[in-house]
């Protein structure tokens, strides 16, 4: 009995019913987690830009608080500078973005 192959014949309406599962498991939606990976991979310039952001402002804050002036200015500028290269890949990826999905088409 070990090599025995049994065959199966399978109705249009069980192959039609198989397709659709088929069809409808490739349109699964993303979850927030896959969706935020695929766009830290399609664009990895804007979360190095939040980071640097926020950890401009957290030690230019901390400095505030301590006393130290010129460093918290120092950092507050830093922070300006971080935001606008946030924006700059921001921008950057919309356009790189724009112009794969016109070469598509």
């Amino acid at each position: 009995m070990a090599g025995k192959v049994e065959e199966i014949t399978l109705s249009n309406e069980e192959l039609e019913w198989i397709q659709m599962r088929r069809d409808f498991d490739s349109l699964r939606q993303e979850t927030v987690k896959e969706k935020m990976l695929r766009k830290i991979k399609s664009n990895p310039l804007v979360p190095i830009g939040c980071l640097a952001t926020a950890a401009a402002l957290s030690v230019g804050l901390y400095n505030f608080r301590t006393g130290n002036r010129k460093m918290s200015q120092l950092m507050m500028r830093a922070r300006i500078a971080a935001q606008g290269f946030t924006v700059i890949a921001l921008v950057t990826g919309v356009v790189l973005t724009y112009g794969q999905k016109s070469d598509k088409e």
